[in-house]
């Protein structure tokens, strides 16, 4: 049976509605992305991933977010045209959300209590923070905005080698 956070209903940016379960992955990768950021040029370093390890079962995840700096505002059909044309990402993204606050996203809500930040934080800090789990959606780890998607290349090998639960 798949955890819970695998079942979390999340919409694509095509407007169809999923669950991270359907994605059959070995790994996630869940990052809240934005178009007018510092970081926006990590959108090529997740590209990378995505390209290199989805055969093996990593499957990269963009959740675009206006929260921080208004750096995502514009709507689905932008958000998607400027992904494809700036850095030709092919990797799911889905509809603009919320990440902290009320109106955060129920995913959202549960990766940040299966992983808080730096010092217990349950709130994001700012935009391009990726979490890292595993296919089973059991194991969860965070890394700061700083941390370039290239820099995961080691832990992601690891949880693609890993033994799948029985």
């Amino acid at each position: 049976m798949a955890d819970p956070l695998l079942e979390i209903p999340v919409t694509t940016i095509q407007g169809e509605e999923k669950t991270l379960a359907e994605f059959g992955a070995r790994a996630f990768l869940v990052v809240n992305t934005a178009s007018q950021c510092g970081f926006t040029p990590q959108y090529q370093g997740l590209e990378a991933l995505w390209q290199e390890f989805r055969e093996r079962g990593l499957v990269v995840l963009g959740f675009p977010c206006n929260q921080f700096g208004r750096q995502e505002p514009g709507d689905e059909a932008a958000i998607s045209r400027f992904c494809e044309l700036n850095y030709g990402v092919s990797f799911p993204l889905f509809r603009k959300i919320e990440v902290n606050g009320p109106g955060a996203h129920p995913l959202y809500v549960a990766l940040k209590q299966r992983a808080p930040g730096l010092l217990g934080s349950r709130r994001i800090k700012w935009n391009f923070t990726k979490f890292l789990l595993d296919g089973e959606g059991r194991r969860v780890r965070r890394f700061a905005p700083t941390t370039k998607p290239e820099q995961l290349r080691a832990e992601i090998e690891a949880l693609l080698a890993a033994p799948r639960p029985s």
